[in-house]
């Protein structure tokens, strides 16, 4: 219970100090990782990678339900919040940006990834940077790999439906705020 209430103030402090960065002023609720997990083949999964790990809200569901030992990238910009994902996820390896998936791919010897999760707040980036992101998304996933990210709008829809065939998308209300998971397959 600690714990949690600590993640929530650290949360919301660094909300406070970058808000386009972190993008809400609370972690990802039980209902929304569950949501966002929900489509993933654990026994196809050999990679996979979450973009916007933040506190681990989300990352927690990821360790539990790899049974089958994907290997498992996380991707945070922020030094404290993925300095705490490094320690608490140990068996995970932690980059900070997401700009350089590719990159990060080739040190981890993964030619590709089967499963990309994001949280990453778009709405906030300017297009170029949204642009870059989901050229290197695209460019990282197997043909007939996921994408699944969370938005607190249907902005990035149109982008997403140009890019992914769109399977899905499941509105979580009980979500602070509320959230669109879109569930996405790479062409």
């Amino acid at each position: 219970m600690l714990k949690n209430i600590q993640e929530k103030l650290l949360f919301l402090y660094k909300f406070s100090r970058a808000p386009k960065q972190i993008g809400s002023l609370t972690p990802s609720s039980i209902f929304l990782a569950k949501k966002m997990l929900e489509p993933v083949k654990w026994n196809r999964v050999a990679h996979i990678a979450e973009l916007g790990a933040g506190t681990g809200a989300i990352t927690k569901h990821i360790a539990a339900a790899n049974t089958e030992m994907a290997k498992v990238l996380l991707f945070e910009k922020d030094t404290l919040l993925r300095s705490n994902l490094a320690k608490s996820f140990s068996a995970y390896a932690c980059y900070p940006d997401a700009c350089e998936l590719q990159e990060a791919l080739h040190n981890e010897g993964i030619a590709h990834l089967d499963c990309i999760l994001s949280g990453l707040p778009f709405f906030n980036f300017p297009q170029q940077l949204r642009d870059r992101l989901m050229e290197q998304i695209v460019t990282s996933l197997a043909p007939g790999g996921l994408f699944i990210a969370f938005q607190y709008s249907q902005q990035m829809k149109k982008q997403l439906s140009d890019l992914f065939e769109i399977e899905e998308i499941h509105y979580v209300p009980l979500n602070i705020p509320p959230a669109f998971v879109y569930v996405c397959r790479k062409r």
